[in-house]
């Protein structure tokens, strides 16, 4: 049995950046991180991989190389949380005991919890840009398409990077555009979930445009539920929030005809976490009972959650660990000192909202749904600038300054309105 000042559970970009920012501090801190992995993925990269604009090697790096200097690494994974006692039990029969407890695991990808799915993947023209095996093949996909039906699909939320199951069906339009026979013979639909196009109203404006003027069959309400492999059809079950559909209504099946099919697989947090006394009880998914301002747990004075796997209804991000691990970083030096946790964190979060190759809308915004942007432009716009941004300035940001431990400073424009 070991114990430590500090246990960081999670290896990803949120815990990376706490075990950053925490020893930039304080150097003299004592931290261990428990991580099973041996390499690190920068994943908002992955919707450009998929796109045929990034080789997946570059979004790759060693995770030694990333682990802050004077933090001890632990090669294993999380296999029981015990609050009460102060510890964790690990994958290789380890006990860790602690003073602090964070807790980054990320989300879970649930593959499984759509019929056909695990098996179809891969292959047949199922493809999905969360999954670094299978990431490569949707670019294949998308370039050998020869027409048809399209569909891109988006699970009940919450999920990680909500943007990103439209993004693809944008890019992967803009290729299918490239050559008019395929064009003429193809049809791309957005079949999501979610009553809307995004949740905040402010940059939903504008994708409706972008879909109106791409013509794509925007379908709400509709969760996917099986793959058919065998004939290339994709089952949904269309729920009351369609706006197809009366409210009170029971849900329905649907089934549409794919030549193509990118899934984003329903999310949860981690089934160790979910089963532990962190979890909320009864709240479905499982996330980590946190309060959404401190992110203090609200049972556990010394446990703290961040990035994925918190119980907060931002929107999951690697922006939002940019806004979330300073606050924590001050409220459990605070905890540690005796102090008052005072630091709040507003909910920031952002997603660059790709709209074709060259073209980003880049959303900023906080738990009031209010746009927060870092530049002094209309945020509601479709930019080549911002292509640049997401393209080439956020990687770097990523691995050279975020994971690194620099804090992220937003800096609001004021007198700068968004367009409603």
């Amino acid at each position: 049995m070991s114990h430590h000042q500090i246990l960081i559970v999670g290896g990803g970009a949120a815990g990376l950046t706490a075990a950053s920012q925490l020893k930039r501090a304080r150097p003299q801190l004592e931290i261990a991180l428990l991580e099973p992995s041996e390499h690190h993925d920068y994943q908002p990269g992955w919707t450009l991989v998929g796109a045929g604009v990034f080789y997946l090697d570059e979004t790759r790096r060693p995770e030694a190389s990333l682990i802050p200097e004077g933090v001890h690494w632990i090669r294993e994974g999380a296999a029981g949380f015990d609050p009460a006692s102060n510890s964790v039990t690990t994958t290789g029969g380890q006990t860790l005991r602690y003073d602090v407890l964070i807790v980054a695991t990320g989300l879970r990808l649930r593959w499984e919890a759509i019929k056909g799915l695990p098996e179809a993947l891969g292959k047949g023209g199922v493809c999905s840009n969360y999954s670094r095996e299978h990431v490569d093949y949707t670019w294949q996909c998308i370039r050998d398409f020869q027409g048809g039906n399209a569909i891109f699909t988006c699970p009940p939320m919450p999920i990680k990077c909500p943007g990103a199951p439209q993004k693809i069906a944008y890019l992967a339009d803009d290729v299918f555009r490239r050559d008019p026979a395929v064009a003429a013979n193809s049809k791309v639909i957005y079949a999501t979930a979610t009553p809307g196009i995004f949740g905040v109203p402010t940059y939903a404006a504008p994708l409706r445009e972008v879909v109106k003027r791409k013509g794509l069959d925007a379908l709400y309400g509709h969760v996917l539920t099986e793959v058919r492999p065998e004939t290339q059809e994709a089952v949904f079950r269309v729920t009351p929030a369609s706006p197809s559909r009366d409210e009170g209504e029971e849900p329905i099946e649907t089934v549409i005809p794919y030549a193509m099919l990118h899934v984003t697989p329903p999310m949860s947090a981690p089934q160790v976490v979910a089963e532990s006394p962190l979890a909320a009880e009864g709240a479905p998914g499982g996330f980590v009972e946190v309060d959404q301002y401190s992110l203090q747990h609200k049972r556990f004075a010394n446990v703290f959650a961040i990035g994925d796997v918190a119980g907060m209804p931002n929107s999951k991000t690697a922006a939002a660990v940019r806004g979330q691990a300073p606050v924590l970083v001050a409220n459990l030096l605070s905890l540690l000192d005796g102090q008052p946790l005072e630091s709040r964190y507003d909910g920031y979060s952002c997603c660059p909202l790709i709209t074709g190759y060259g073209k980003v809308i880049m959303a900023e915004f906080n738990y009031e749904q209010q746009p927060a942007p870092s530049f002094p432009l209309d945020p509601t716009r479709e930019r080549w600038s911002m292509w640049l941004v997401k393209k080439n300035v956020l990687p770097w940001l990523y691995w050279n300054r975020m994971l690194r431990g620099f804090q992220h400073e937003r800096r609001f424009m004021p007198g700068v309105q968004a367009k409603a």
